[in-house]
């Protein structure tokens, strides 16, 4: 069975060669279309608006993300069970996990000491002043 109709395969015909001719134009900014792919785009648009045969859109990378994540939240609320609370012996083990973490990182972690600021070497040189220039001579 033909996934497009007769309707949809004149539409894109018509936009293909109105591309060819340079005639074709974006719906909403006007500019000329170049590509084929818009072009077969813009006739089965064309298409669908005037009720030929042609499947539905695909749906573009925002849209699927937020439906499979609607799928997936869906399927794991089916499947959880409804104990509500966590029991005492639960939430002390996270307690103490959590508090075992913490102690760790802190004694993994050495002390910061501010280390002094580096001076440049110009600064060490000793610059020969006024006086003891005149007591070289």
């Amino acid at each position: 069975m033909a996934a497009y109709g007769n309707k949809a395969s004149e539409k894109v015909e018509k936009a293909m060669h109105e591309r060819k001719r340079g005639t074709l134009k974006s719906g909403r900014s006007g500019k000329t279309v170049k590509s084929k792919k818009q072009a077969i785009a813009i006739g089965l648009s064309e298409a669908r608006k005037a009720g030929g045969k042609v499947p539905a859109k695909k749906k573009n990378g925002a849209a699927k993300k937020a439906s499979s994540a609607r799928k997936s939240t869906a399927k794991k609320a089916g499947a959880r069970k409804s104990t509500g609370r966590k029991t005492s012996a639960r939430k002390s083990a996270a307690r103490k996990s959590t508090a075992r973490k913490s102690t760790a990182a802190k004694q993994s972690a050495p002390a910061r000491q501010r280390m002094p600021s580096r001076q440049s070497p110009l600064h060490t040189i000793a610059m020969p002043t006024a006086a003891s220039a005149s007591t070289t001579r």
